[in-house]
């Protein structure tokens, strides 16, 4: 019973240690913000997005899986992202020409950032460019697996010693 427990205890203690330890995959860079235009992309070609200020610089990041800077593509890489800076026309629209990698998989996006024509100015920061980041854990996160795992691991390892004394206590009485 005494090497069952010990090889319990251990055996969750090696989970716990990978499962914190595992690398979480790397997430592309997808810009948000409230001049942030985000199109779904399913087929090569130019995809315009108006409502730009003319003349602005417009960013698109074109975000899927195997995307570079020349679009070259293998099945089996992570979800990347490549970026470009075009000028919005008189009438405010900015256009991107997407090639999608030969083999498409999974979703793509296109995210145009740039000084958009709607814009107010209003809203909490008056419009300036320096508002605080949102911090924070979000839904998507793995946090509350992390501390529940954690919890967990610290709850055997304190059942465990308290066993251990336990024994020991006895063992000295008899």
């Amino acid at each position: 019973m005494k090497r069952r427990l010990t090889t319990a205890v251990a055996s969750a203690s090696v989970a716990a240690a990978l499962l914190l330890a595992a690398p979480v995959a790397a997430q592309a860079y997808v810009p948000t913000s409230p001049d942030t235009v985000t199109v779904t992309v399913t087929s090569n070609g130019p995809v315009p997005v108006p409502g730009f200020q003319p003349g602005a610089e417009v960013t698109f990041t074109l975000v899927g899986r195997g995307v570079t800077g020349a679009n070259i593509a293998t099945a089996s890489l992570p979800v990347t992202s490549a970026s470009v800076t075009k000028t919005a026309d008189a009438s405010g629209s900015a256009t991107a020409v997407v090639t999608l990698p030969a083999n498409p998989s999974g979703s793509y996006t296109l995210a145009a950032t740039g000084a958009r024509a709607d814009s107010n100015g209003g809203g909490s920061n008056g419009g300036s460019s320096n508002a605080l980041p949102a911090t924070g854990v979000n839904g998507e996160s793995l946090m509350g697996i992390y501390i529940g795992g954690g919890a967990l691991v610290l709850a055997g390892a304190t059942v465990a010693v308290a066993a251990k004394v336990r024994r020991n206590r006895a063992e000295n009485k008899a």
